[in-house]
């Protein structure tokens, strides 16, 4: 165990979120669920079973340096990464990579994000176990998927090969990566058979992600690793500032786990969901007789159905004759979309920033 790190990606901004998921002060930060725990507090103590407490890292905007301090006391600053520039997750995995290596070289690695539900908390550790387990055996690039229920287009979608290699922890060859298909592709998916969701949940051992790094993002490898003994050291920042500024805006999926042949695919099931939507939250909470999800203590409906409405506490809300509708107000803003228009939020968030600027973004 001594072995395992974990890697929390935090520096996202949640724009599908919006109004409630904004550029200060995103949805990993937010009780979104109403439980009592921001959805990194879950992240956090969901690894805290798997890791030692010192082997757990978190990479965040440097703007939220201060909401991960607060809400995850327990981590040391040395153990809070923070990102300069968003340059999505390659750029996150890399300087995570070489943190680590200057730790320990037979580090076992496990990289999630911060703001997914995990209902069987069981069932996730056992697989994450199962997974580092392989890991640490096998110079293989390791997603976790999980077995779709629907022909969600939210989603990216995994193809493996039928011929398990690992039968007993359903791992198999990856076959090919399609990100967010529409709905005949999704539907196609589902009914073939050979198709997981990408969960965006990574497992590998450090020799093996600083091999594939600089095979196939060799310039972006050359310039975390211009850092190499200033990592763990005050100068770190400054190097990673440099890297940043001079390294290119790409996923890790994009920049290495399509390119890589070692790419192997877990089939897990423990109640996923990547809480990228207000549809994926309204699926996560609770319903009246009417199908509405509803979180505020004031909101009085009338025939209405089917609606996902969020209102502050002290505010009162009144709504007739909605079905299937996304309804949220949060510090300002007022939302009301169709929740099957739901993938257009990003776009309005993109207008507001435009029409009105920064102020409700």
């Amino acid at each position: 165990m001594k072995n395992n790190y974990c890697v929390i990606m935090a520096g996202g901004i949640g724009s599908r979120f919006w109004p409630m998921s904004r550029n200060n002060y995103p949805k990993q930060f937010i009780d979104i669920l109403g439980t009592g725990k921001t959805l990194i507090r879950q992240t956090f103590e969901r690894f805290e079973k798997i890791c030692p407490l010192e082997n757990i890292f978190i990479v965040t905007n440097e703007a939220y340096l201060e909401h991960v301090y607060r809400i995850i006391p327990e981590l040391s600053k040395s153990q809070v990464l923070a990102e300069p520039l968003r340059r999505n997750t390659a750029p996150c995995v890399a300087y995570a990579s070489f943190k680590i290596a200057e730790m320990n070289p037979d580090a076992n690695i496990v990289v999630a994000p911060s703001d997914h539900v995990i209902k069987d908390e069981q069932g996730f550790h056992e697989a994450i176990t199962k997974a580092l387990d392989f890991t640490a055996k096998n110079n293989s690039l390791l997603t976790l998927g999980i077995n779709p229920s629907r022909p969600d287009t939210g989603y990216g979608y995994i193809q493996f090969k039928s011929d398990g290699v690992d039968e007993k922890f359903k791992i198999s060859k990856v076959k090919t990566f399609t990100e967010k298909p529409n709905l005949e592709m999704a539907k196609f998916f589902l009914k073939s058979g050979d198709f997981l969701w990408n969960s965006g949940i990574f497992v590998w051992n450090l020799k093996t992600i600083m091999k594939s790094l600089e095979d196939f993002l060799p310039e972006m490898f050359s310039l975390f690793k211009e850092g190499k003994g200033y990592y763990n050291t005050p100068e770190e920042m400054e190097h990673v500032r440099k890297a940043y500024t001079h390294c290119t805006n790409i996923s890790i999926d994009y920049g290495v786990m399509e390119k890589a042949k070692n790419v192997y695919v877990m089939s897990a099931e423990f109640g996923w969901s990547d809480l990228g939507t207000w549809k994926s939250l309204y699926e996560n909470l609770s319903h009246d007789q009417h199908e509405n999800a509803i979180i505020g203590q004031h909101v009085m409906l009338d025939k209405t159905s089917n609606c996902i409405i969020n209102i502050p506490g002290g505010k009162l809300a009144v709504i007739l004759g909605l079905d299937n509708y996304i309804v949220v107000e949060s510090d300002n803003v007022l939302l009301i979309c169709p929740k099957d228009d739901e993938q257009q939020v990003r776009n309005l968030v993109n207008d507001v920033k435009i029409k009105k600027g920064e102020k409700y973004v």
